[in-house]
């Protein structure tokens, strides 16, 4: 388990998946996602079962330190071990918060500790729709430099937007923390 401030992160575990997939399905997450459709039990299951197998991929439960309430679900994904690099991916799925100005900061410290101090991670990237501002607010107060811009990237509520891609580098997080 590793800890922050306010939350903990632990594997997944199979109990897990009703709840992930709960947010996972809620439309004011979904837009904010990849996975444009909606996803069955049975496509849920299956993802967990390749996580277990992907090395590119490390997936967490978020969980309340205080009460010890399931928060959401965080992790790196597209991890490149030769080029040391991974996109964070998070949500707080409680209370249908998304990104919050409490949780949501504190998992997101507590996985870029992980990135660069644990795994050795040499940078962490995010990308961002260009209508996501909480997840644009959360880059830009940890330091993250604003890279480039897919435009017209995706397609989501009948309009194209643009992706934003963000990156912190480990020589930049040592003079965050």
């Amino acid at each position: 388990m590793i800890t922050g401030e306010f939350v903990a992160l632990r594997a997944i575990e199979w109990d897990d998946l009703p709840a992930l997939l709960r947010w996972r399905n809620t439309p004011d997450f979904r837009k904010h996602f990849r996975e444009y459709r909606e996803l069955s039990p049975d496509q849920q299951e299956e993802w967990y079962r390749q996580l277990q197998e992907d090395r590119s991929t490390q997936m967490f439960t978020i969980m309340g330190l205080a009460g010890g309430l399931t928060l959401g679900c965080c992790g790196l994904t597209y991890i490149n071990w030769v080029a040391r690099s991974a996109e964070i991916s998070l949500y707080i799925g409680f209370d249908g918060l998304y990104l919050d100005d409490h949780y949501g900061p504190d998992a997101w410290q507590t996985l870029m500790r992980y990135g660069f101090d644990e795994l050795g991670m040499n940078k962490l990237w995010v990308e961002a729709y260009e209508f996501d501002t909480k997840r644009i607010f959360l880059c830009d107060s940890f330091g993250f430099h604003r890279d480039g811009c897919l435009r017209q990237h995706t397609f989501k509520a009948g309009g194209y937007w643009d992706s934003l891609i963000f990156s912190l580098l480990r020589e930049e997080w040592i003079g965050v923390e």
